[in-house]
């Protein structure tokens, strides 16, 4: 559970459309894989929803590609065979949209936050975000080119911290599992991060991440081999069910 070391601004945020309730009945003619490139902090949620949507659609198997959404958005650009991309930052679904690899309009589905995420016990004595500039706590970030890796950019330079991390991951799993295994004494993950790590680690929350709140949209890829598929299981992301799975792990919904 994150604990919070000051009242931060209530952010409003706007209610983006998803889709309709209603996801399409057995018999439908929907069959087959399909092939979802998802950004790694929708890891929980987005199995749990595959789950579920195999069971909607008999016949049908969902593959996931987990991997920082700017390393998936590179992969599609060379051609990867994929039904749907779902990135954790609209920038690189731009990048992937630029390159008229997406034919129908991104929807924004949910939006994440930045926490800092330390090991259960709190060995390095964090109490905020002042500590990623100090000299001797152990730090880990996700790289620049990552949607995690920009967020934490927006929160230093709000806080006016100059970081000085001793890692750099490619993705946020890669920064979580560095706390789990304590070979750092903070990170910066999302918040949804330190919920699905349960008692494995604590995370501390901060105002300044109202300032980095990322959304994250989905689409079917012009090129899905599976392209029915695709298309059911983007609008099945934006349905009632799979609101209720994201706003149990924590994610802001429309």
């Amino acid at each position: 559970m994150i604990r919070t070391m000051c009242v931060a601004g209530a952010v409003a945020l706007a209610a983006v459309g998803c889709g309709t309730e209603d996801t399409a009945a057995p018999g439908d003619g929907i069959s087959g894989t399909v092939t979802v490139f998802a950004a790694a902090s929708l890891t929980e949620t987005f199995t749990e929803l595959g789950k579920q949507f195999e069971a909607a659609h008999p016949g049908t198997k969902v593959v996931f590609s987990f991997a920082g959404s700017s390393a998936l958005a590179e992969q599609i650009e060379q051609g990867a065979p994929a039904d749907v991309f779902a990135s954790a930052a609209p920038k690189n679904m731009q990048q992937v949209l630029d390159a008229g690899d997406i034919t129908a309009q991104p929807v924004t589905f949910v939006r994440n936050r930045l926490a800092i995420a330390v090991p259960a016990g709190n060995p390095g004595h964090i109490t905020g975000l002042a500590d990623f500039g100090a000299a001797e706590p152990k730090i880990a970030v996700c790289a620049e080119q990552v949607p995690c890796g920009a967020a934490a950019q927006t929160v230093f330079a709000a806080a006016g911290v100059t970081p000085r991390p001793d890692t750099r991951e490619s993705d946020v799993k890669a920064v979580l599992t560095k706390v789990i295994l304590g070979e750092v004494d903070a990170a910066l993950v999302y918040r949804t991060d330190v919920q699905a790590a349960g008692d494995k680690v604590e995370g501390i929350a901060f105002p300044e991440a109202d300032t980095a709140v990322n959304e994250y949209p989905i689409a079917p890829l012009a090129q899905a081999p599976n392209a029915a598929a695709a298309a059911a299981f983007v609008e099945f992301v934006g349905s009632a069910p799979a609101r209720a799975i994201f706003a149990q792990a924590g994610f802001d919904t429309p």
